[in-house]
């Protein structure tokens, strides 16, 4: 008998446990405000790189606005694979992030929606100095952050311009900072990736610049500001706000602004950022549906995503703003 109720206590804890979790991981949608419950707290994840000034852009302009009703958190992450596990779980109510990754995710039944771009332009393709052409890129090891980004297009598009295809080249997928020392010390061939770590491997003359994303795709689109659905469609006023600021922010981010801030934000040396800086800009960060066409039928040309989601399914349209 004692064996007995001691084990109808541990279910009964193991139920209260379990009923726990599926409590809090419900309430990860609802709306997080400061003490003072004057401003409601949006948590943004981003990695270090350059396509994330523009949220720090608008943080900064909102922590100096007393009467702002918002306040962004931010939530640094190391790998892509980190972040998108805590945007589609809710731990995060948005996030700066490969925009290829988060329509993969949509394909795959996750809700999420993009909101605006994070920046426009801002890829090279970096090879070490002993390449001079993309055909000397035959049977070399080329590395990509993920096989769902626009520097995978980035790279199809530059092989099939010169009669080459990704079977060309060995394929390999690494975090952007792993990438200059990589090319340094001939672990890789070649890369594309988020900056600054393209201007990191010039200024170090561990290799040089190819192409840069213009010359190959105008108007690409990379990172953009995604948000949990499920957190979206509970403060759409609140989210209306944040893009609205958000794209003020970007407008604000000149060459000189937005080296400062990538100074202070991201801890990269003045020469890396005064060249990164002059492949970049944050203007105008609206999602357009031309351009995301253009993006979705390179995405199934090159195997990337079959199915990507419509434009309608995925960007997220205010009621304020107009679509072309």
């Amino acid at each position: 008998m004692r064996k007995y109720k001691i084990r109808k206590s541990l279910c009964m804890l193991l139920v209260l446990t379990l009923l726990t979790v599926l409590s809090s991981g419900c309430g990860r949608s609802e709306a997080k405000y400061t003490a003072d419950g004057k401003k409601q707290i949006i948590t943004i994840g981003y990695l270090p790189i350059t396509h994330a000034l523009a949220v720090f852009e608008e943080k900064e302009l909102l922590d100096a606005d007393e009467n702002s009703t918002l306040q962004i958190q931010l939530q640094k992450f190391s790998s892509w694979t980190d972040l998108m596990d805590a945007l589609n779980s809710g731990r995060i109510n948005g996030a700066s992030v490969l925009a290829e990754l988060a329509m993969a995710a949509v394909s795959n039944g996750l809700d999420l929606k993009a909101v605006a771009l994070g920046h426009k332009d801002g890829n090279v393709v970096i090879v070490s100095n002993d390449i001079t052409k993309v055909e000397d890129l035959k049977g070399k090891t080329f590395a990509i952050p993920s096989k769902q980004s626009s520097h995978n297009i980035l790279l199809n598009d530059m092989l099939s311009d010169a009669g080459m295809s990704i079977d060309d080249v060995k394929v390999v997928q690494l975090a952007p900072a792993e990438m200059p020392s990589s090319l340094a010390s001939g672990a890789i061939d070649g890369y594309c990736v988020a900056e600054p770590f393209g201007a990191q491997a010039v200024v170090q003359d561990y290799g040089h610049v190819l192409y840069n994303s213009t010359q190959l795709w105008q108007n690409s689109i990379c990172c953009a500001l995604v948000m949990n659905g499920s957190f979206l469609e509970k403060n759409k006023e609140a989210v209306d706000k944040l893009v609205a600021g958000y794209e003020e922010a970007g407008n604000r981010l000149d060459e000189t602004t937005a080296k400062t801030l990538a100074e202070a934000y991201l801890g990269q040396n003045e020469k890396t950022l005064e060249v990164s800086m002059q492949w970049i800009h944050y203007d105008n960060l609206q999602i357009t549906k031309s351009d995301y066409e253009q993006l979705t039928e390179r995405m199934k040309k090159y195997g990337i995503n079959k199915n990507p989601p419509s434009y309608e399914d995925f960007v997220y349209q205010p009621e304020s703003s107009e679509s072309d």
